[in-house]
C-alpha cells in the first residue's frame, strides 16, 4: 500500500504537534520517522491510524482519502505496535490475540495465533496474563498482534524501545525478514539510530512538527557533514539542521 500526507496539520489548543507536513511512502518501503520527544511522531501515526483528526489537509492510502471513504475497509489491511499502547493486562496472550484478531475479521485464526506464536517465540508464555510479562515479552506480543492480519501498511512506533540488545536484535531480524518474504509497507518511528539505519531505506526528519530534511542515511550523514546518524540527528534536534 501506498501511504501519502498533504499538507497534514494538527493543532493542540494554540500550538501545532503537527504543522504542513507532506511526504509519500511507496509501496513495500520502509521509511524512518526520526526526531526528538514531542516533535509530532506518534500524532503522525495516530493520524494514520485514523485515531486522530487532522486539523487540515489529508492522508491517502493507496489514492483514497481515509476520511471521505468507508476507512474500516482500508484499516483492515493497516496494523500497527507501540511498547507505549498497553495490551489488555488481565487477559491472556492467547486472549488478547484472539480478540484482535477476531475484531479483524481474520479466517483460521487460531491456526494463524499458533504461526506467529511460533514465528515470534511466544509459545512459553501464550497461556500467561499479559499484564505479568517482562517488557521484551510484550513487545514481541505486541508485534504478533500488529502482524496477526498480515498487514500492507504497517505503522511501528519504537518497536524495540526498552528492550535489552539480544531481545531488539531479535525483533529487528523479524521485521527485516517479514519484511523481505512480504508485501508490506512500513513507516518506522525510532530513537535507535542502527535499527533506522538497518531497515529504513530513506529517512524522514521530524522538528517541531515540520519535516526538516529527508534522505537516505548515507545521504543526510553525508550533507550534514558527520560521521554517523546519531550525529547527524543531534546536530538537527539541536537546531543546527540546514535545509536543502
Amino acid at each position: 500500500m501506498k501511504i501519502e500526507a498533504i499538507n497534514l496539520k494538527k493543532k493542540f489548543g494554540n500550538k501545532y504537534a503537527v504543522n504542513n507536513i507532506s511526504f509519500v511512502i511507496p509501496e513495500n518501503e520502509t521509511i524512518g520517522l526520526l526526531g526528538p520527544n514531542g516533535c509530532g511522531k506518534t500524532t503522525t501515526i495516530g493520524m494514520m491510524l485514523g485515531l486522530i483528526k487532522p486539523s487540515s489537509g489529508m492522508i491517502k492510502i493507496d489514492d483514497q482519502d481515509i476520511n471521505r471513504v468507508e476507512r474500516v475497509k482500508i484499516l483492515e489491511k493497516v496494523n500497527f505496535a507501540s511498547p507505549y499502547i498497553e495490551l489488555p493486562k488481565r487477559l491472556t496472550v492467547r486472549q488478547n490475540l484472539e480478540v484482535f484478531g477476531k475484531l479483524y475479521g481474520i479466517e483460521n485464526l487460531e491456526k494463524r495465533i499458533i504461526e506467529i506464536a511460533q514465528d515470534l517465540d511466544l509459545r512459553n508464555f501464550l497461556e500467561k496474563k499479559t499484564g505479568e510479562l517482562s517488557s521484551g515479552q510484550k513487545n514481541r506480543v505486541s508485534l504478533a498482534k500488529s502482524l496477526l492480519n498480515k498487514p500492507r501498511l504497517l505503522l511501528l512506533d519504537e518497536p524495540t524501545a526498552s528492550l535489552d540488545p539480544d531481545i531488539g536484535d531479535f525483533v529487528r531480524s523479524y521485521i527485516d525478514t517479514y519484511k523481505k518474504i512480504n508485501k508490506v509497507t512500513i513507516l518506522l518511528a525510532s530513537h535507535n539510530m542502527s535499527e533506522v539505519e538497518r531497515l529504513c531505506s530513506d529517512i524522514l526528519m521530524l522538528k517541531e512538527g515540520k519535516i526538516v530534511d529527508k534522505g537516505s542515511s548515507k545521504f543526510l550523514i553525508k550533507k550534514h557533514g558527520r560521521n554517523n546518524l546519531e550525529e547527524t540527528f543531534l546536530k538537527i534536534a539541536r537546531g543546527s539542521n540546514e535545509m536543502a
